[in-house]
């Protein structure tokens, strides 16, 4: 059984859509300050990577280094949904297919609380 990652590209496929996504985010008036100061080609890099462990791909991060890295930009939930519903109209644009999008966004979405203001850590 073929994974997420393989079925759709791997990372030249998977890097397309995190840098589409980047344009969106970076064009958010409650999200671009976030990414002020950010060398963003090393974002999207570590971005890519992210997602193609979310797809079932060769990368690994770790719940403890999603916090530490998210921990000194003081992320809300509003601004975490609005990645997540930015993140899912890419995929959408990029023909996913509906469930394997479920399953991608499930994965996102269970770690808000390593990602997310005051929530690090809790279950």
């Amino acid at each position: 059984m073929s994974t997420l990652f393989q079925k759709y590209g791997g990372f030249a496929a998977v890097s397309k859509v995190v840098m589409a996504f980047y344009d969106k985010v970076l064009d958010s008036d409650d999200l671009a300050p976030y990414f002020e100061h950010v060398d963003m080609r090393r974002l999207i890099d570590h971005q890519t990577k992210f997602i193609s462990q979310v797809m079932g791909g060769p990368a690994s991060y770790t719940n403890d280094a999603l916090s530490r890295v998210h921990a000194p930009h003081n992320i809300d939930q509003a601004a975490f949904n609005e990645v997540a519903a930015l993140l899912n109209e890419t995929l959408i644009e990029f023909g996913l297919e509906t469930d394997d999008i479920a399953v991608i966004m499930d994965e996102v979405g269970s770690k808000a609380r390593f990602v997310v203001e005051n929530s690090a850590g809790q279950a």
